[in-house]
């Protein structure tokens, strides 16, 4: 399992925002392969997080290769400032079921 994780300084959002934002999501949940994702918000330091799960990497450079995607990249800093991505391969999961996070593979397993 790989994830990939947008950490970010969010700035106002608009009605742009919004429109690839969903539809970049949109699509990212129907590319096979596609397990699952979260996000957190901070407000004391302003940073926004979004971690999405993907069985394999040729999946999440599906999402990263999408038109959409590559458009958004092009005008981020309307809405974000300061960014870090992190791609992860996930070589152990543990811990308390039902946390929203089923499509994470059980206990033990490893990618």
């Amino acid at each position: 399992m790989y994830t990939s994780t947008f950490i970010f300084e969010a700035k106002p959002y608009d009605d742009d925002f919004h429109r690839f934002n969903d539809e970049i999501a949109a699509r990212a949940r129907v590319i096979p392969g596609f397990l699952g994702e979260e996000e957190w918000h901070n407000e004391a330091t302003g940073l926004h997080a979004e971690v999405y799960h993907w069985e394999t990497l040729e999946a999440l450079q599906q999402l990263i290769g999408m038109p959409v995607h590559r458009e958004a990249k092009g005008v981020h800093e309307r809405w974000i400032g300061r960014y870090r991505v992190v791609i992860a391969e996930v070589v152990s999961v543990y811990g308390e079921r039902g946390l929203g996070l089923e499509h994470v593979p059980p206990e033990g397993a490893t990618a």
